[in-house]
Formats: C-alpha cells, sequence, structure tokens
C-alpha cells in the first residue's frame, strides 16, 4: 500500500503546514453570535474546544452550544476544555438555549455538552429539554445532538435522544488503541456499542475520529469497519491539534491527500457519509448530514 506524506513529529514542533491556516474570526455576522451568546450566557465548544472553524460558521451566523456546564469531569489529553468538579446544574438552561437558536435563526443547531459523570442520570433530562424546548421555539430548525459516554448507562441514554433530534452523535475520538492514552477514562468498545444502541432506536449516527496522534493507516481503516459494523451513517476526520502545552503533543500533520483517500475508503467500506479534511471538526458543515 503507498504511504502518502506526513510531516514528521520533530516538525510540527517547529511550523504548521500552510493546509492548517485559518482566518481570524471578524464580520458583522460573528458580532452578532458573539452579542447572543454572551447575553445569555450561554458556552459553546466553538470557545471551549479552541475550534479553528469558529470564524468561518459564526460568520455564518451558527454555533455549537454547549450545555451543562464548562467544567468536565473526565481528564482527556486532547481536549481544551476544563477538568475539575462541575459546581453549575442550571435547570433554566434549556429554555436559554432554545431561546438564542430562535433568535439566531439558525436553520440546523448542534447541541453538545461536558461529561457529567457526577450526575445519576449524566445530564439526561438537561438534553431532553433543550431538544423539546428548542423544537417548540423553531419547529423547523433541525437539531444534531453530540452526546457524551454514558457508561453504559443505557436509560441515560435513550432519554438523551427521545427529544426529536434528527442526527445523534458521539465522538469515538481516536483508534482503539490509542485510548488509554487519548481517553483514559473511556473504552473503545463502549463507545462502539453506544453508536449502535442510537441506531438500534432509529435515529442517524453520527461519529469524530482525530488524526496526528501516532495512529497508522491500518488501525484507520479498523475504525472505519468497526463504526460500519456498528451502524454508524456519518464520519467526521480531522487533524489534531494541540490546544496547550499540557495536552498531548501531535505525532504527525495528516497530508490532505490523505484525508480525501480516508474519505474514499471510508464510503467504500460502507459509510454514507464522510467529512474529512485538517480542519474538519464534527460540527462543521453539520447541515450537511441531516439528510444523508
Amino acid at each position: 500500500m503507498i504511504e502518502l506524506p506526513v510531516i514528521s513529529e520533530e516538525a510540527t514542533r517547529r511550523k504548521k503546514p500552510d493546509w492548517l491556516r485559518v482566518k481570524l474570526p471578524v464580520g458583522t455576522e460573528y458580532a452578532k453570535v458573539r452579542k447572543l451568546v454572551d447575553q445569555h450566557k450561554l458556552h459553546t465548544i466553538c470557545e471551549s474546544g479552541n475550534c479553528p472553524n469558529m470564524g468561518e460558521c459564526w460568520g455564518a451566523g451558527t454555533a455549537t452550544f454547549m450545555i451543562l456546564g464548562n467544567v468536565c469531569t473526565r481528564s482527556c489529553s486532547f481536549c481544551a476544555v476544563a477538568t475539575g468538579k462541575p459546581n453549575e446544574y442550571d435547570t433554566d438552561e434549556p429554555r436559554r438555549v432554545a431561546e438564542a437558536i430562535q433568535l439566531m435563526g439558525v436553520k440546523h443547531a448542534v447541541i453538545t455538552s461536558v461529561n457529567r459523570d457526577e450526575l445519576k442520570d449524566r445530564g439526561a433530562e438537561i438534553w431532553y429539554q433543550t431538544v423539546i424546548q428548542t423544537k417548540e421555539l423553531s419547529p423547523s430548525t433541525t437539531i444534531e445532538t453530540l452526546i457524551p459516554d454514558v457508561k453504559s448507562n443505557w436509560d441515560a441514554l435513550h432519554r438523551m435522544i427521545e427529544g426529536g433530534q434528527e442526527v445523534v452523535s458521539h465522538n469515538m475520538e481516536t483508534v482503539g488503541r490509542l485510548y488509554r492514552m487519548v481517553r483514559p477514562q473511556a473504552k473503545y468498545e463502549r463507545s462502539l456499542e453506544q453508536i449502535k444502541r442510537i441506531k438500534e432506536a432509529g435515529k442517524r449516527t453520527k461519529t469524530g475520529i482525530m488524526l496526528g496522534l501516532g495512529e497508522t493507516m491500518e488501525e484507520v481503516y479498523q475504525a472505519i469497519d468497526d463504526l460500519a459494523t456498528n451502524g454508524c451513517d456519518i464520519l467526521t476526520l480531522g487533524q489534531y491539534l494541540q490546544p496547550t502545552k499540557m495536552h498531548i503533543e501531535v505525532a504527525e500533520f495528516i497530508h490532505p491527500d490523505t484525508f480525501a483517500m480516508y474519505k474514499e475508503e471510508g464510503l467504500r467500506r460502507g459509510l454514507k457519509y464522510v467529512e474529512s479534511g485538517p480542519l474538519v471538526r464534527s460540527s462543521y458543515h453539520a447541515e450537511r448530514h441531516v439528510h444523508v
């Protein structure tokens, strides 16, 4: 098999390749979304996750809202979201998120959350109410929910996904071999089972994987096969970028040609839609994933 170009680990410490350059967030639509997020005291993964596409998405009048606070009970080595003991549980949050989505007038909303492992229902009721109230205020708005690992609490999972959202996403993040390093409090097989159960509940399923953490091409193919077997419809593949020096280092920068190859291979192996590119994140072009 032909190996396509990558950039060595040594090179990652010197300079990012040209294909990873992004524009600074500017413009009137960006300012409008910024104002709404601040006024409604909302959290967005765009900010908490240091997303490179924030300027593009906010400039188009869209944002990915993060519910259940901005402190996560997990300590994943790739993630810029704060880790600790959450002290926020706002039962009024679903109303505020729903009103902000209505004011923004978005056609497709993405909602995600931190992990709340300390809660018996993993925050499922807040999830349910957020979707329900958003649908009540914006009945024509389609919704994707990017939900966390429920640690096999399948009752919580079903409550999270029964509000009427069109797409349910749960990110695998990496290949099986790297889980202990990248997602120490998660399990590869458990996340696959969660996706399978979401599919069995009749939902359109989606996941995301970061590349450049040291995975091999064969491991990516195995992950694609595992996802297809367990009922995943949509896959996003993007380049991992180290948020701070405290997080896991980039092992390599994956060339755009390799991303294109993975897209073709994912479709060939049974996935319905693959969004693949260096700057792709799980909610990038999410509106395209509703009807695949």
